[in-house]
């Protein structure tokens, strides 16, 4: 298979693709994306962790007191999960954080 080297040196690296996305690192709207993609990737440990203990949604809304609906729209990524909800989840889980600073 021959490589055409036209089409690939048109294409763009990651990092070229998210500075032409969301602007330069450091910049305000490539710091909420960070933000963003950060909370999906917590979102998905915890999700993940739910299922491995073959939890559903509604046993994991039970333990922190929540309704399923909201434990749904956290793993799907619509809304926001606040520290303290976070925490109370992982605590649900079982799992345990700690903060690295450096």
């Amino acid at each position: 298979m021959k490589i055409d080297q036209k089409k690939l040196a048109k294409l763009t690296t990651g990092s070229e693709h998210l500075r032409q996305k969301y602007g330069q690192e450091g910049s305000e709207n490539r710091r909420e994306f960070e933000a963003k993609a950060e909370a999906w990737y917590y979102a998905e440990l915890l999700r993940d962790e739910r299922k491995r203990q073959k939890l559903t949604q509604q046993d994991l809304a039970d333990r922190i007191g929540k309704k399923r609906e909201y434990v749904s729209a956290l793993e799907r990524g619509t809304t926001d999960m606040q520290l303290s909800t976070f925490l109370q989840i992982a605590y649900a889980l079982g799992l345990r954080f700690s903060l690295v600073v450096g």
